[in-house]
């Protein structure tokens, strides 16, 4: 896999469970973040993070996200969320448990996380990634768990002046299990830019059909090391799928929609959407990497496999997940990082 040799960011691969020990020896780990057949809380006794996510069916099934930085890693826990850090990055876990709703425990999982990274430094939160079991079923008022975890999460985001523009990229998925899962990449110095995509409604401006919070999020992030630095940063790329303004698109049709994201995607890290955002870098599908398919009918992973074979490159680290999507009518969502972007020519 492409790494970033020209900034200090942190870099991720996957690795296969029988593979893992290798892929951790010797390596400044931030944290092992396992998709696997159950859920544990997170911890750090190994002395990075661990957290396993209820993702798969069966343990061989899995595969797991490793984090790693050129830095010396130190580990901790507060309040219930566990944490590694090397002085110029971050990433913390916790989870909230299974209930009957979720906006208060959502809300007080977040003031917790939020309450650390200011603590320990760092305050400019990239990246974040929900796994929400039970994610299109009512609560007990009759609030889909979806919307009524965007509730709790608005509503910590706002109760630290988080603006709509510097909400982090971010992931609501479905899981197989453990209530609602969450982990957050954040920096001490690093420059953020938040990237939105002209071809959709920003997630945060969603009507009220959506539910009584809209999701906060960016579309993507952009992470250098300088505000100045806009040729050779590190892009993470929000889960995408198959929506237009604010609508569903090709409801049913697994193959369309997963090519409407696809094509959501390629928009916003292509130069024309860069540009909008002052950021000088040529992307395409072919520079994204350590991929995640999400697809909520198993039998659509093979044509959906075939349709992103054809445009990722065949270099790239891609994961297929059998698990719900944020919307009952959708069928597919991808997310991805650009370790290593090219320049635009001069």
């Amino acid at each position: 896999m492409t790494q970033q040799q020209i900034l200090d960011l942190p870099a991720s691969k996957f690795a296969m469970p029988d593979d893992l020990d290798e892929e951790t020896s010797g390596a400044n780990v931030l944290g092992v973040i396992n998709y696997t057949s159950g859920a544990t809380d997170p911890d750090v006794t190994s002395g990075h993070l661990r957290f396993d996510l209820h993702m798969t069916g069966t343990a061989a099934d899995g595969f797991a996200e490793v984090w790693t930085t050129e830095r010396p890693v130190e580990s901790g826990e507060s309040g219930g969320i566990a944490y590694s850090h090397d002085g110029e990055h971050l990433l913390c876990a916790g989870r909230i448990p299974p209930a009957t709703s979720y906006a208060e425990g959502t809300r007080a999982a977040y003031t917790t996380t939020l309450e650390l990274m200011d603590a320990l430094g760092y305050d400019n939160c990239a990246r974040m990634w929900n796994f929400v079991n039970r994610i299109n079923e009512d609560n007990a008022e009759g609030l889909e768990i979806y919307r009524d975890f965007c509730k709790g999460r608005a509503e910590a985001f706002e109760a630290f002046n988080f603006s709509d523009t510097s909400v982090p990229a971010a992931t609501g998925i479905g899981s197989l299990g453990g209530g609602i899962a969450f982990y957050v990449l954040a920096s001490r110095t690093s420059s953020l830019t938040a990237i939105e995509n002209s071809k959709q409604v920003s997630a945060y401006n969603y009507p009220e059909q959506y539910g009584p919070r809209p999701p906060k999020f960016a579309r993507a992030t952009y992470q250098s090391a300088t505000s100045a630095d806009r040729t050779s940063g590190q892009i993470y790329v929000a889960g995408t799928s198959s929506i237009r303004g604010h609508e569903t698109l090709f409801a049913g049709d697994v193959e369309k929609q997963a090519l409407l994201a696809l094509d959501n995607i390629a928009h916003l890290i292509g130069p024309e959407t860069l540009a909008d955002h002052g950021i000088e870098q040529r992307n395409t599908l072919a520079d994204l990497d350590t991929i995640k398919v999400y697809v909520r009918h198993g039998e659509d992973i093979p044509a959906v496999r075939r349709i992103c074979e054809e445009h990722f490159s065949p270099d790239a680290q891609v994961a297929y997940l059998n698990v719900d999507v944020c919307r009952a009518d959708l069928s597919v969502e991808l997310e991805g990082i650009i370790h290593s972007a090219n320049r635009c020519e001069p």
